[in-house]
């Protein structure tokens, strides 16, 4: 015969053996090897929340800011270029790289690989002479402003943002130009477009080699 009594709310049901009079008892797992498995499950939960969070960070944002608006800047001295020179990289944090929503891989023929057509969409002086300033002042660069040129992290031939803080910034630039010249990241730039626009190169790869490390992918492109 099979007793069953009540838990003390009444909600649930045990049963028991008439022959011992308590509950059978249940097999037990080694706890080194429910250790072991909850350390397999951690270790990869963190590798999975390392692989979402490196996604995420490859995912550069869309912009609507307006090519003939002055754009706001970060607070002054909150941003701070890495490496030195024409070699510089932008803050991440105040110039992670943001994307043109007008361009895409499948329509780059009418855009991008048309010949001027960064020209047709290229914001007034008026207005990123202005930004120039204040971008300079966020981070901290106090040389004369011909030093820098007003940089697209994505260029806008690879469907950089037209005017939005997050893919500008005062790039620094060759002390004493002279003549017809090219600082690095503008060669990168020419050498991506023409992969992009040849087929051998996607471009939201051109985009994220961009903005995530320049140099590096200057000297492998460049």
């Amino acid at each position: 015969m099979e007793v069953v009594t009540h838990d003390p709310v009444g909600r649930a049901a045990r049963k028991l053996d008439p022959r011992e009079g308590k509950r059978r008892p249940r097999s037990r797992v080694p706890a080194t090897a429910v250790a072991g498995v909850i350390a397999l499950l951690l270790s990869a939960g963190s590798a999975l929340a390392m692989t979402l969070a490196r996604a995420a960070a490859g995912k550069l944002a869309f912009s609507t800011a307006s090519a003939y608006a002055v754009q706001s800047q970060p607070p002054a001295g909150s941003c701070h270029a890495r490496g030195t020179g024409v070699y510089s990289h932008p803050y991440r944090r105040c110039t992670p790289g943001a994307l043109n929503p007008a361009v895409s891989q499948s329509t780059i023929a009418r855009p991008i690989c048309r010949r001027g057509w960064s020209g047709t969409v290229r914001p007034p002086g008026s207005i990123t002479a202005r930004e120039k300033r204040l971008s300079m002042r966020a981070y901290g660069e106090r040389s004369p402003a011909s030093s820098y040129e007003y940089d697209h992290l994505v260029a806008l031939s690879l469907g950089g943002a037209v005017n939005d803080r997050r893919n500008l910034w005062p790039e620094p630039d060759y002390a004493n130009p002279s003549g017809f010249y090219l600082n690095p990241k503008d060669r990168l730039e020419q050498s991506l477009h023409r992969m992009v626009c040849a087929g051998s190169m996607r471009l939201s790869q051109a985009q994220s080699l961009l903005a995530s490390d320049w140099v590096a992918a200057f000297r492998r492109y460049g």
